[in-house]
């Protein structure tokens, strides 16, 4: 068996995006995603994916060329090889990182959310040479199924007409009526029972309407929020004291760790975060301030999938919860997603996807179906890939991908609720800055991004 890396292939791709509603604007019509293929000395191939943007691309191909000549089982490697590749200063002075929504752009953080595709690609390879699935690579599941979560967006029926862009026929979500219609499409379609709702588009009592309305359609369904940061402190405090009695948790809804503390302080809401705590770094000033409860890992921002489980102990050791991010995405980083959720322990909360209810026609991969018994999202167009066949960790279409045997645990809802009121602090917690005065509510609706 010769698992040297002969070969690896970049195909850089565009996905179809419905108009989906953020804090930011209106998705466009497109998402650039890149398709990461390493081809070993007896042909095995492996599969990874990651943002497609050309700053993206400007240090893969380097990248890729520093991986020819090395063993896919090299892992440890990868980080290393990746500082080698100089990073253009304009790609990160300066520069927040608007699409992920997580900070300042950094060297690093782009570093790593390209060795995250070649991590992926690697473990698959030699996951199918050793005739393993990935999650076995990782020491092993500890579930036999990981749930995902809806994931409902404000959008508009339709592009605007002058756009290029693929139909899709889930028609407008504008008001509570609509959220509720697509949540509802989603669970008869898929079989999801939790949603999310992604906020900070329409002034927050519109939004609060609408996850009441969510609660009362979908009773005992745990509901999450997030506003993407975009209320102020006072904002932010109202709202989780409107719904404290139906939310899962509020997802970033102030911006960075002080004013998260700050809310954190005032509610026993917990919040959630995938926007102040997305490299190691950040962690220790979250966790001391007592800012997030759960942790929303991205494999794409951490560096792959072995991070990703760094990332779950250190939040075992300090009492924190954990889930996982979910970015416009293929089947790849599904499967991916799968498999290393299904070796965290304690994992609560289910994981967002993007995945169904979106139009795939641009993407290599099949349009989500729903398979008879088994509601789970399957990336079938990658059945011959370690990340995805039927002794891995996915195979259905819907809110719960299973793994092949009957061992690990399952999933305890809303683990992280606690009582109305303010939340005893931690240990590490250190003083909070004053509240901010409140900047006012986001405009409505939102205009399209450029």
């Amino acid at each position: 068996m010769d698992l040297t890396v002969t070969d690896v292939r970049l195909t850089p791709i565009l996905i179809a995006d419905p108009p989906l509603l953020n804090t930011q604007g209106v998705h466009q019509p497109y998402t650039p995603r890149l398709v990461v293929e390493i081809v070993t000395a007896d042909g095995v191939t492996g599969l990874g994916e990651t943002y497609g943007d050309t700053k993206y691309l400007d240090l893969a191909r380097p990248y890729a060329k520093k991986l020819v000549g090395r063993q896919v089982g090299d892992l440890n490697a990868l980080f290393a090889l990746g500082d080698e590749v100089d990073v253009d200063r304009s790609r990160v002075l300066d520069q927040v990182d608007v699409g992920g929504l997580r900070g300042v752009q950094t060297a690093d953080k782009l570093r790593l959310s390209v060795v995250s595709a070649f991590e992926v690609a690697c473990l698959d390879a030699l996951g199918k040479a050793l005739g393993l699935p990935v999650h076995r690579l990782l020491g092993g599941k500890v579930r036999d199924a990981v749930e995902y979560s809806a994931y409902l967006f404000y959008k508009w029926a339709d592009h605007p007409a002058a756009v290029p862009h693929e139909k899709d026929d889930w028609g407008a979500a504008l008001d509570p009526a609509g959220v509720v219609e697509q949540a509802r499409r989603f669970k008869e379609r898929y079989g999801f029972t939790s949603f999310k709702l992604k906020g900070g588009v329409f002034p927050p009592d519109e939004e609060i309407a609408a996850v009441r309305a969510l609660a009362e359609a979908f009773p005992g369904h745990p509901l999450r929020l997030d506003p993407n940061g975009a209320w102020s402190v006072e904002t932010s405090l109202r709202v989780a004291r409107e719904l404290e009695d139906v939310l899962e948790y509020l997802e970033d809804p102030a911006l960075g760790t002080p004013a998260m503390a700050e809310v954190a302080a005032g509610t026993g809401v917990p919040l959630a975060t995938n926007m102040c705590v997305t490299t190691f770094a950040e962690i220790r000033e979250a966790f001391a301030r007592d800012a997030v409860q759960v942790v929303l890992s991205d494999h794409h921002y951490w560096g792959g999938l072995r991070n990703t489980q760094h990332l779950a102990a250190i939040c075992r050791t300090f009492g924190v919860g954990v889930s996982m991010h979910s970015n416009t995405h293929l089947g790849i980083s599904l499967a991916a997603m799968t498999h290393v959720a299904a070796t965290v322990p304690g994992l609560h909360h289910a994981c967002d996807s993007h995945y169904p209810g979106s139009p795939r026609t641009s993407s290599p991969n099949a349009s989500p179906s729903r398979a008879a018994g088994s509601p789970s999202p399957t990336p079938r167009a990658w059945a011959s890939s370690s990340i995805a066949t039927a002794s891995s960790t996915s195979t259905g279409a819907g809110s719960t991908t299973r793994a092949p045997t009957a061992t690990g645990t399952t999933r305890r809802p809303c683990a992280w609720r606690t009582p109305p009121g303010p939340r005893p602090p931690s240990p590490l917690v250190t003083a909070h800055r004053p509240p901010r005065p409140d900047p006012g509510t986001p405009p409505s609706p939102p205009a399209p991004r450029p």
